[in-house]
């Protein structure tokens, strides 16, 4: 079924041939949906064919609108406003498209060209010196979100993920546990590895601090003090072993890290959160070192006296980067040179997605800017998907302090708060244990994936658990209550032989909440692309709360399985059966899971 916008389009340029004797080219025509302030569907705009019809805005708009009419059996009437030409479509086109689109599962994704390159997101990509924490939920829930929704848009998509799991970072846990681990290990202390290591990544900055409050006493200024301490000394010193292959080093980290992955596999699972494939640090810096030693060979790179290697991008309106360390060792700049060549090499991406906090938006221009210095073109198919940070009540997040909010609590409290919630509701009355704890795992869910997408990637933002799964407003409960609700709907129409028409029929008489909510299913195919573009999940949850909204008037205003007029009552239970499929696809994208009932 070609759109009625196409049809506009099209039936405008034959209009501007039959009335002014012009040929217009069809791109030149724009027609866009109505603003929601005037009446009407579908707008062409007059502005642009003033030239060819000699005549102004509202003369030219009543010529074609005229012309339109006569030739649109779909349209109802048109209205001139000013250089806008509003078009009425009439309630049949409306029933016809609903029609068009019941057997349609999931409606509005396209399906990937086979043979293109895939868009690669990079998401999660934890430090393993801490656990993750509410931080990295955001970034987790984004990246897989934003995977589903360019997949949706007809994308081919990697999903990938970078430990950074070497550097001084890992060095300050490895060393604090040696000095006071005593041996301890997760089974022994019935931690999670990830939880335990973090641990001793905090003991070791507060024993550091120590020192270097120590040296301040004894006449050194914060920064020397800071550069002398011995524990930050013997830290670099094991990177350096580590980065020459000690084996007494190489031993512990490889045990340390191996519970930090444990750990991360576990809180991956809660989330619902996988990888096509996953990166490791440790086996890409050294393929970075030779880019910058390539590079230093070809005189785009420079070493200063001391044996460090940089790059100038001053030309670029930026300063000097380091690269290469006196003593050698790599920066983090160094192993994301050599990720996303390797990357480039495996699959010759089409673009390739960072889904990293808005701190590091300068690492992100340099990292482009140095890959094309090196010579390297599909630099400029990198995007930084830059999003805020997650903050508390009472403030930012600093996990050298452990003043963290644990992923694994935070879930743990949510699932628990659902329980409460449901309780308290007396929702899950005479379900099985069992079924509870399945519904009270997938409310939670919601709730914390839906708080946390629902909000623009690019703003910071405040989350508040308990708002978050509210039965009511714009909450991820909701949505499901009302998806539960109209399952609950057909299970009834079921147990009545009640069968749901895979037609129905254009002559039903439908009400302004049926045929606002067929509008904004129709809207959806073009929102869907736009949040493509926008790697914005925000526009897609957003759109669905809409739509439960929409399909909540619908409800109250009419009567489904009730009603005694067999054609309206089974238009309405194609309806909702199809608002319940299109609720559960888009949901889906966001990684949420719809219970059947509650």
């Amino acid at each position: 079924m070609t759109s009625l916008e196409d049809r506009i389009r099209n039936a405008a340029v034959e209009a501007i041939k039959d009335l002014y004797s012009q040929e217009c080219p069809l791109n030149t025509i724009q027609v866009q949906k109505t603003r929601k302030d005037l009446s009407g569907d579908f707008t062409l705009v007059v502005f642009p064919l003033l030239r060819i019809s000699r005549k102004n805005p509202v003369q030219t708009g009543e010529d074609l609108g005229g012309y339109i009419l006569a030739k649109l059996q779909d349209i109802e009437k048109f209205e001139v406003v000013k250089g806008f030409l509003n078009f009425t479509a009439k309630e049949t086109y409306w029933i016809q498209f609903l029609n068009n689109v019941l057997d349609q599962s999931p409606y509005g994704f396209v399906k990937p060209e086979k043979g293109t390159a895939p868009v690669l997101v990079e998401y999660s990509s934890p430090n393993t010196n801490k656990p993750l924490h509410l931080g990295h939920i955001r970034n987790n829930l984004l990246g897989y979100a934003v995977s589903k929704l360019l997949m949706a848009t007809g994308k081919p998509v990697k999903m990938v993920n970078l430990v950074n799991d070497r550097g001084i970072h890992i060095c300050k846990s490895m060393l604090a546990w040696q000095r006071w681990g005593d041996g301890i290990t997760p089974e022994k202390s019935g931690m999670k590895g990830d939880r335990l290591v973090g641990d001793y990544y905090v003991r070791f900055e507060k024993e550091y601090q120590h020192e270097v409050t120590e040296l301040q006493s004894q006449g050194l200024s914060k920064e020397e003090a800071a550069k002398k301490a011995p524990m930050l000394l013997d830290a670099q010193e094991m990177l350096r072993k580590w980065e020459a292959g000690d084996s007494e080093v190489t031993a512990l980290w490889e045990m340390m890290n191996q519970w930090v992955y444990t750990g991360f596999d576990t809180t991956y699972k809660s989330l619902g959160i996988a990888f096509d494939k996953v990166y490791y640090e440790s086996q890409t810096y050294k393929m970075g070192k030779q880019l910058v030693l390539d590079g230093l060979e070809a005189g785009v790179l420079y070493k200063k006296d001391d044996s460090s290697v940089w790059a100038d991008l001053t030309d670029s309106g930026l300063d000097e980067k380091l690269l290469l360390r006196s003593d050698g060792t790599s920066v983090y700049m160094t192993q994301d040179l050599g990720t996303a060549h390797q990357r480039h090499e495996e699959f010759g991406f089409q673009n390739h997605v960072y889904v990293v906090g808005n701190e590091q938006n300068y690492h992100f221009k340099v990292l482009a800017l140095i890959l094309k210095k090196l010579g390297f073109d599909w630099a400029e198919q990198l995007h930084h998907l830059s999003y805020g940070m997650v903050e508390l009540p009472d403030g930012k997040m600093k996990s050298r302090e452990g003043k963290v909010v644990d992923a694994d609590e935070l879930i743990e409290e949510m699932v628990e708060n659902a329980r409460q919630v449901s309780k308290d509701l007396g929702k899950l009355d005479g379900f099985e244990e069992k079924e509870k704890e399945e519904i009270n795992y997938r409310i939670a869910m919601a709730a914390l994936k839906y708080f946390i997408l629902k909000v623009d990637p690019v703003r910071t933002m405040l989350f508040n658990p308990k708002e978050s799964i509210d039965f009511n407003g714009n909450t991820g409960p909701f949505i499901q209550y009302t998806y539960v609700r109209i399952k609950s709907v057909l299970r009834k129409a079921e147990d009545l032989n009640i069968s749901i028409p895979q037609t129905v029929s254009l002559d039903v008489q439908v009400n302004e909440q049926e045929i606002q909510l067929i509008k904004l299913v129709y809207s959806f195919p073009e929102l869907l692309q736009e949040a493509g573009r926008q790697y914005s999940p925000a526009l897609l949850a957003n759109y669905l709360y809409e739509l439960v909204k929409a399909f909540n008037q619908f409800y109250q205003h009419s009567t489904i399985i009730n009603e005694e007029n067999s054609e309206l009552r089974g238009f309405r239970l194609s309806l909702a059966s199809f608002v319940a499929r299109h609720i559960q696809d888009g949901m889906r994208i966001m990684g949420i899971e719809m219970p059947e009932r509650m």
